[in-house]
């Protein structure tokens, strides 16, 4: 069964789905109060001035909302917004095409912005100061550089590791926001909302259960509120006729077949069919804790040897399996290797090794 994580490709429909559900203004917005408290007094500054807001930098861990507070700076702002991904920026050249084609005022979005080319990123650092770029025409001693105006922009980077910004460019950013896990209250708040624009009516218990298993991710969430809705829709519950896009829509509209009503029961049968657990483990995640538990004694053991052991890239162990485990205590990271902690033998319900870790080894 295919993991519910918070990285994997989302087809059209779901794209569709994903960004009928996002908040349009930070008065929409849920959760992360200080941030959005920080993005308004920088907005409202620039427009009394009628100035393009300073540059941003977002961080984070993926799914909390850096792609939408992006889109909303430039909705708050009324200004077009372009979009972009480091990995698409191999070349001096191609930032220099992107930024050249701006339009006065506009936010430009450049989503892992740490994964640009070093050159694109020492291009950068002028754009983002002097709203300038030179242009290197020619080869060996005939080259020339041509110096090249901008318009005036806003550059909104996103990443999910800010260690990997050079200090030079980290520091050309305006103003730097990192985005915080959620706590459950927030998430079943965005859970209710989801809910009603995809016209399913869920109980409170199942609010909270869905919001519990979301590892304090909002795309989570409403990944799985969209499973659950699945759920309910293959087996059985009555159609409702509102929901996101309006009438026959195909996005919660009339027609579309959305089930009216989800409770706990619904909410648990349709999380385990896609294996995941009562705190949000999925498959990779139990795969990790159980050849560290079972098959290493609990560790230390290296990432690589684990990596193999589960079958996974060592890259995707530790940016993708290891973040949430560290964060709930069930892995610790050592100067010997990655140990499974006395709550990983617990939830496992697996008796520890004696040479599992120790409180007083951490």
């Amino acid at each position: 069964m295919d993991d519910l994580r918070d990285d994997e490709p989302i087809d059209e429909a779901e794209l569709a789905i994903e960004g009928a559900l996002r908040p349009h203004s930070l008065g929409e917005f849920i959760g992360q109060p200080k941030v959005r408290g920080q993005l308004h007094l920088l907005l409202e500054a620039a427009r009394l001035q009628q100035r393009p807001a300073d540059h941003i930098l977002l961080s984070g861990p993926p799914g909390l909302g850096k792609t939408t507070l992006a889109m909303i700076v430039a909705h708050e702002s009324g200004r077009p917004l372009r979009l972009s991904s480091g990995p698409a920026i191999q070349h001096a050249g191609d930032l220099a095409a992107l930024l050249s084609s701006l339009t006065p005022g506009e936010v430009l979005f450049i989503d892992e912005v740490h994964r640009m080319a070093r050159s694109a990123e020492e291009m950068l650092y002028l754009a983002m100061e002097d709203f300038r770029i030179d242009i290197m025409v020619g080869k060996g001693a005939g080259a020339t550089s041509i110096p090249l105006d901008l318009a005036p922009f806003t550059l909104v980077g996103a990443t999910t590791r800010s260690g990997l910004l050079p200090n030079p460019l980290r520091d050309r950013f305006g103003f730097t926001a990192h985005l915080e896990y959620y706590e459950p209250d927030d998430l079943e708040k965005v859970i209710a909302r989801s809910a009603t624009m995809l016209g399913v009516e869920l109980a409170a218990d199942a609010r909270h259960e869905i919001a519990r298993r979301s590892r304090g991710t909002p795309r989570i969430a409403n990944r799985l509120l969209r499973r659950v809705r699945d759920y309910v829709l293959v087996h059985g519950g009555p159609s409702t006729g509102s929901g996101v896009g309006g009438a026959g829509s195909g996005v919660g509209g009339a027609g579309s077949g959305v089930p009216g009503g989800a409770d706990i029961a619904a909410v648990a049968a349709a999380l385990e069919l896609y294996d995941v657990d009562s705190i949000g483990l999925d498959r990779l995640d139990r795969a990790v804790l159980d050849a560290l538990v079972h098959r290493f004694n609990g560790g230390p053991v290296g990432l690589s040897t684990l990596a193999v052991a589960v079958g996974e890239e060592a890259e995707t162990v530790e940016s993708v399996v290891e973040p949430y485990l560290v964060r709930i205590g069930f892995i610790a990271r050592t100067s010997r290797g990655r140990t499974a902690t006395p709550a990983a033998y617990a939830h496992l319900g697996a008796p520890r090794a004696e040479n599992a870790l120790r409180f007083d080894d951490l």
